[in-house]
C-alpha cells in the first residue's frame, strides 16, 4: 500500500513549549515542527522565523506578551521556505517594521516562492489549515549582502541593538538552501540557526547544497554556542547538546551524500538510489519526526547533485506527485 502523500497523514497537534535559554533569548519549539526564536531586548523584539500562517503567528505572538511588552521591531526569514515565511503579515499588523533575509533568500523567493507556496500547501495540510489567512509571498524590506542601501540592502553582516543585547544576523554558507541566515547573540552563545541545524527529526534537503553543507556547520561550531534554537527538535542547552545537534544534522547529510554518489557511480535509477540510500538511513534516522515526509524529497534533491545539478530543481506541487509516486513500492 502507498503511503499517504508527505504529510498529509499527520493532522494531530503538537506540543508547543516556550521557554528562556538566556536573560534575552526565547525558544518557540513545536515538537517536530518548524520552530521559531524570539529575543526580547529593552527597547525592541525581534522574531527568528514567522510560522506557517498568520493564525500560527499570533499564537506566538501571544506567547511573547506573557513575557513582554515591548515592539515586535524585526522579523528574520532564516530561509525561503513556506512553513518559515508565510506568518509575518501577523507580526506586521503587530508592527514590526523590517522584515530581514538574505540576497540568497530573497532570490529564491523570486524565483521559486510561488512554486513553494503550493508545493508546501499540500505537503502539510495541518500546518496550513489556516492558509485562507495568507495574504501571499512574504517580501523582505531589509536585504543582507545586496549591497546597496538605497533599496534597504546591507552588505555582509547586520548587527542590531534591541536595547541591552546585540543581535548578529549573517549567511554563514549555504546547507539547507543556499540563503541560510542565522541569529547569533554572543554575548549569551545563543544560536538561532534555523534548519541548518536540526535534532531528532527529518532533515529536509529538497533544495540543499549538500556538498557543502558540513562545512557550514563546522563555522557554526566555532561560535561554541552554549544553547541553539534548531528549526525542528527541542532547543538544546550546554556546548555538549549543541554538539549533539549539529552531528545529527552532519551525520544526516553525510550519510545521505554518500549513498547518492554510490548509487549515482553504479548507474541506479532514482527508485534504485532510495532502496540503496534507506539501508543506511533506516537504522540510524527512520524512527524520527518526519522521517517518511523528507527522505523522498532528500533522495531526489541527492540524487541530482550527485549526478552535477548543483543549482537545486523548482518543487512544484506537481512534481513533488510525480516523484512520489514514482518512489512507492
Amino acid at each position: 500500500m502507498s503511503k499517504a502523500f508527505a504529510s498529509q497523514a499527520d493532522l494531530a497537534d503538537k506540543t508547543i513549549t516556550f521557554e528562556q535559554l538566556s536573560p534575552h533569548c526565547w525558544a518557540y519549539t513545536t515538537e517536530g515542527d518548524p520552530n521559531s526564536g524570539v529575543i526580547i531586548g529593552d527597547r525592541y523584539i525581534m522574531v527568528s522565523d514567522a510560522t506557517a500562517t498568520p493564525a500560527m503567528a499570533r499564537d506566538l505572538i501571544a506567547r511573547i506578551r506573557t513575557v513582554s511588552d515591548k515592539p515586535i521591531k524585526y522579523v528574520l526569514l532564516t530561509h525561503y521556505h513556506a512553513v518559515r515565511v508565510l506568518g509575518a503579515s501577523a507580526f506586521v499588523d503587530e508592527g514590526a517594521t523590517e522584515i530581514i533575509a538574505s540576497q540568497g533568500t530573497y532570490d529564491l523567493i523570486v524565483e521559486r516562492g510561488e512554486q513553494d507556496m503550493r508545493s508546501e500547501m499540500e505537503r502539510f495540510p495541518r500546518l496550513f489549515r489556516n492558509a485562507e489567512t495568507v495574504p501571499g509571498l512574504t517580501w523582505p524590506t531589509l536585504v543582507i549582502g545586496g549591497g546597496n542601501p538605497v533599496r534597504g540592502e546591507v552588505p555582509g553582516r547586520l548587527t542590531l541593538d534591541l536595547g541591552g543585547v546585540q543581535v548578529e544576523v549573517w549567511h554563514p554558507g549555504p546547507g539547507h538552501t543556499r540563503g541560510d541566515t542565522i541569529a547569533w547573540i554572543g554575548a549569551e552563545k545563543v544560536l538561532f540557526s534555523g534548519d541548518l541545524v536540526e535534532y531528532e527529526a527529518g532533515v529536509y534537503t529538497g533544495d540543499a547544497h549538500l556538498e557543502e553543507w558540513p562545512a557550514t556547520l563546522e563555522a557554526l561550531r566555532a561560535l561554541e554556542a552554549e544553547a541553539i534554537v534548531p528549526g525542528r527538535g527541542a532547543a538544546m542547552k550546554g556546548r555538549a547538546q549543541v554538539n549533539q545537534a549539529l552531528d545529527y544534522t552532519k551525520r544526516w547529510v553525510q550519510t545521505l551524500f554518500t549513498a547518492a554518489r554510490e548509487a549515482a557511480a553504479a548507474g541506479m535509477d532514482l527508485k534504485a538510489a532510495m532502496a540503496h540510500t534507506r539501508k543506511s538511513m533506516d537504522p540510524v534516522f527512520g524512527h524520527v519526526f518526519i522521517y517518511e515526509h523528507c527522505l523522498p524529497f532528500d533522495v531526489s534533491r541527492a540524487y541530482d547533485e550527485a549526478k552535477g545539478i548543483k543549482n537545486p530543481r523548482i518543487w512544484t506541487a506537481e512534481r513533488d506527485q510525480e516523484m512520489w509516486a514514482s518512489l512507492q513500492d
